[in-house]
């Protein structure tokens, strides 16, 4: 016999709505913060998903899932996408396989701004770790009910 117990707690729910949008902008700063120290997207992607998370336990699972607007694994598959073509741009100016390229795109109101290949390969990584997590996540949620 299996009993469900409702137990919204308004101060975790309202504590989500706070910390949540917090936890994203975090996650992002670790994802661009980890070039040159501590950080990247692995760590980035965690602190993203467990953001998320957090807005399972605090509200249902429709309304976390309803965060994302598209399954976690197709999240999954963006993010392989962008990690392997990380690895090309070096093919094509006549370098080894992977070999770290970077660009710098003026902005006219931003300035300079930098991009380098494993840039995108950290975002692939963050978007991967993303979809992983909480693919695992909501299939056991799924799976309880």
């Amino acid at each position: 016999m299996s009993r469900q117990f409702n137990m919204r707690s308004l101060i975790l729910s309202t504590g989500t709505t706070i910390v949540l949008p917090l936890l994203l902008l975090f996650s992002l700063f670790l994802l661009l913060r980890g070039h040159n120290e501590p950080g990247g997207g692995f760590i980035g992607g965690l602190v993203a998903a467990a953001a998320i998370a957090l807005k399972l336990f605090a509200d249902d699972y429709p309304s976390a899932k309803s965060l994302l607007r598209v399954h976690p694994l197709q999240i999954v598959g963006v993010g392989l996408a962008i990690a392997a073509l990380s690895s090309l741009p070096s093919l094509f100016v006549g370098e080894n396989f992977f070999t770290a390229q970077w660009w710098t795109l003026y902005l006219p109101i931003f300035g300079p701004l930098k991009l380098s290949t494993p840039l995108f390969f950290d975002i692939g990584v963050y978007l991967c770790v993303i979809g992983t997590v909480l693919t695992a996540t909501f299939t056991l949620v799924e799976a309880e009910h």
